[in-house]
């Protein structure tokens, strides 16, 4: 891994993941995975690889940040970070023992099915259910994050559209306190899958080293630009053709490792055209909660009137 262009194109690939993640909350992994495997041409394995490892510092230090604000929960970190560990331990073995040839078409659906995910989340507008008071069982975070932590090893990514998008939409706790115990959690999920790699693949993973660090510097240079951009771009659009591009990059790998390889244009632009109308409906449907939200705030915050005359004799 010494061609300068390719270590630029995976430099390149860390700053367009950590400007999705920064904006999103999600998407470093996936993003970035798919950007290695499309156009630094590894294999899955070992953009997976490089990734998580790459992850550690990303995540170690966003724990340590969301820790010092107070938006952890260390009760659902444990809950939830110690099956998602053993989910990211047995999808990164399974993962390294797999052929590259029957790895990518594997890697490539479940990285479609997350971009599907993503285009769906986005077009509700980023809607959150009423917050309630009953927290999460143990089981219900046990199995989301066992399930979550494979996906992520097995996909490259995956961990925050899984378990933050479900958490999100239970609405059972503040959205910072999710994104923050999640990101938390994150940390040993990304430490379990390395440590899957480090066993299964070793030597391919110090080949990729500077890989890593071409990864970690393209990150490390994006991070304050996206805290800025996500003052200025739509998260919503944002989101909405972020998951529209994993799914046209991806899904034509599928199709054609089942045999369906002929005018794969027409799926592409199906694709497009499509998250192009859900991304629209997310925006919009955003104003309309926004607006009922203000409506809403404006009414409680408004004094309230002494009944007139008129009224009085009505309610009579």
């Amino acid at each position: 891994m010494n061609n300068l262009t390719t270590l630029i194109l995976i430099a390149l690939a860390g700053l367009a993941g950590q400007l999705v993640d920064g904006g999103l909350g999600m998407g470093f992994g996936v993003t970035s995975t798919t950007m290695l495997v499309m156009l630094a041409g590894l294999g899955p394995a070992q953009a997976s690889a490089v990734v998580h490892t790459a992850e550690l510092g990303t995540t170690f230090v966003s724990g340590i940040s969301h820790w010092r604000f107070g938006n952890v929960d260390w009760k659902v970190v444990a809950s939830i970070g110690i099956p998602g560990a053993v989910g990211a331990f047995a999808g990164a073995t399974v993962l390294s023992n797999l052929s590259t040839e029957a790895a990518k078409p594997i890697m490539s659906l479940i990285l479609a099915l997350i971009g599907a995910n993503l285009m769906l989340r986005f077009s509700r507008g980023l809607t959150r259910r009423k917050l309630g008071v009953k927290p999460h069982s143990r089981g219900f975070l046990g199995v989301l994050g066992l399930f979550g932590g494979f996906v992520d090893a097995t996909g490259g990514g995956g961990w925050g559209p899984v378990t933050t998008s479900t958490l999100l939409s239970a609405g059972r706790s503040e959205p910072r306190r999710i994104i923050g115990t999640v990101n938390t959690a994150e940390f040993f999920v990304t430490l379990a899958a390395t440590l899957g790699f480090v066993l299964g693949m070793w030597d391919d993973l110090v080949a990729n080293l500077a890989a890593v660090a071409a990864l970690l510097i393209g990150g490390v240079i994006a991070a304050p630009l996206a805290a800025w951009l996500v003052t200025r771009l739509n998260p919503i659009l944002l989101g909405g053709i972020v998951g529209t591009l994993i799914v046209m990059l991806n899904l034509p790998i599928v199709l054609t490792a089942i045999g369906l390889d002929s005018h794969l244009w027409i799926p592409r632009l199906l694709i497009l055209g499509i998250g192009l109308v859900l991304s629209w409906r997310g925006v919009v449907k955003a104003r309309q909660h926004s607006k009922a939200a203000s409506d809403r705030e404006r009414i409680e915050a408004a004094p309230h009137a002494p009944e007139s005359v008129e009224d009085h004799a009505k309610s009579r």
